[in-house]
């Protein structure tokens, strides 16, 4: 069996909870649902602005994911949260534009998206990733 090893990294939001920020299993690589937390201070950032909170919160799963030792060109399936139904368009932009800059050739990963009540009234986005290595 392969050991199962916490992912870490200070470039990402400490956990608030009892939680990793990912875990890493063999090739497979889990990061723990993220938001627009500025790592350095771990303050919500761009209270009511879902574009630049999803830009946020995918930079924080691609730091995550780094620190596993893969690519976010790596990641296979990331699972959108967004509070509001209108939000969609926009997130689907901004998040457009993250996933393209940092994907090489033509397959994008996998999507879901949820709409649903997020831990933190400020929080419109929350996003988690799933990678291989």
């Amino acid at each position: 069996m392969t050991e199962k090893i916490a992912v870490l990294t200070t470039d990402a939001p400490a956990p608030a909870h009892t939680f990793s920020q990912g875990v890493r299993k063999g090739n497979f690589v889990q990061v723990s649902g993220q938001g627009p937390v500025d790592p350095e201070t771990n303050e919500y950032l761009y209270p009511g602005d879902v574009a630049a909170q999803t830009t946020r919160t995918l930079t924080n799963v691609k730091a995550i994911v780094e620190a596993s030792g893969a690519t976010f060109d790596d990641v296979v399936m990331l699972r959108v949260y967004l509070t509001k139904r209108e939000d969609f368009a926009i997130m689907n932009d901004a998040y457009g534009a993250f996933v393209l800059e940092h994907t090489r050739g033509d397959v994008l990963p996998s999507r879901t998206t949820v709409f649903t009540g997020l831990p933190r009234e400020e929080m419109l986005v929350e996003i988690d990733a799933v990678a291989l290595v």
